[in-house]
């Protein structure tokens, strides 16, 4: 017999940001990703980031935007190197496309700004690696910000797995995605570059195959799975004809295995976790819905479904993280979804699983 117990949750959390008399001075690299937005229309009365500055070499699109979300023209530049030595940002958010964060990087870590890159972190092993290396030359912090980072349910799983609520994690399901950038009417200069096999470092495999390896390192602390294998298909040719436009991921770990399914072509927008254990299973459903089932018998189970508040400040938006870990408010545990370790072997799962893909064999990563 099932049981189900409905719980609300409430967690009170500070005020959404940190303040600081001094605001770190960010500024930002590229428009032409669309979540962008995030720091474009963010509160401006918080006082943790002040954007000083915007790199955007296509004008209509900075206009359009200016127009917009309302900042000036001024503050606009054609190019990194004079952002950066016109207003001597702290740090940089890059919103441009994935194969372009190198050069990112190398802009700014010889002059000791910070880094923040939306997912993945990088397009290739090699990107990665040199992104790391200049990073840890210059002492600078390099971020990766994935949207499920912010979500209550999944550190709800991650620390009720860490306390044994399910036992040792066995089986873990991961699923990302939506109907496809055209589909969903993602603009034209972000598309442009999301389906090109170079600038995004593939399709779907890569914009949504991202999250599940990111997750999955964070819950086994960092373990190296010992083989990938991938299938890739396309689905909508028309319009992703350039690129995959679904991918299953499968993860072999020595107790463990993942199956992530990144795709454009689910029928709605879906960000989902599974967590298996030797006595039960974890469920992130949403953002803020968490379930949680203890088995009984053969089939049968208890169950518990809390509805999360969001996770109190910094850990409720990328920005204010950003800012806290600047200033030493925070210090991001090694395999944290953020973290460059975490991030690293990301690229390097994803790179095995087009490898995988291409060759149709599985690929060790012993």
């Amino acid at each position: 017999m099932k049981k189900v117990i409905v719980i609300f949750v409430c967690v009170l959390g500070m005020q959404w940001g940190y303040s600081h008399e001094q605001p770190i001075r960010l500024g930002v690299v590229g428009l032409t990703h669309a979540h962008v937005g995030w720091i474009l229309e963010r509160d401006t009365s918080l006082t943790d980031i002040r954007m000083v500055g915007i790199v955007e070499p296509n004008q209509d699109l900075a206009q359009r935007y200016s127009e917009q979300f309302g900042f000036p023209l001024e503050m606009v530049y054609a190019d990194i190197d004079s952002m950066l030595d016109a207003v001597k940002p702290e740090a940089v958010a890059a919103f441009n496309d994935i194969y372009g964060h190198l050069e990112v990087v190398r802009a700014c870590a010889p002059r000791g700004v910070h880094v923040m890159v939306e997912k993945p972190l990088a397009v290739s092993n090699a990107h990665a690696k040199e992104m790391a290396q200049l990073a840890q030359k210059h002492g600078i912090h390099l971020l990766t910000n994935y949207e499920t980072s912010w979500y209550a349910s999944n550190e709800k799983v991650y620390r009720s797995l860490k306390a044994g609520a399910v036992g040792p994690v066995r089986k873990v399901v991961i699923r990302d995605g939506h109907k496809g950038p055209k589909k969903i009417g993602v603009n034209a200069e972000f598309l442009a570059w999301l389906t090109d096999p170079k600038l995004n470092g593939g399709g779907a495999l890569t914009d949504f195959g991202c999250y599940g390896a990111n997750l999955m390192t964070w819950l086994m602390d960092g373990e190296r799975p010992k083989s990938v294998t991938a299938i890739t298909q396309q689905m909508q040719p028309e319009n992703n004809p350039n690129v995959d436009d679904d991918a299953t991921i499968i993860l072999t770990y020595d107790t463990a295995n993942a199956t992530i399914q990144a795709s454009w072509d689910w029928p709605m927008g879906r960000k989902d976790l599974e967590v298996y254990g030797l006595t039960g299973a974890l469920y992130a459903d949403s953002p803020n819905r968490f379930r949680i089932r203890k088995a009984q018998g053969y089939s049968d189970y208890s169950e518990q479904v809390l509805d999360l508040e969001d996770r109190p400040a910094p850990w409720n938006e990328p920005f204010a993280l950003f800012a806290a870990v600047i200033r030493d408010e925070i210090t991001l545990e090694k395999y944290d979804p953020y973290s460059l370790e975490n991030n690293l072997l990301v690229v390097a799962i994803l790179e095995a699983a087009r490898t995988s893909a291409e060759t149709k064999r599985t690929v060790s990563l012993n």
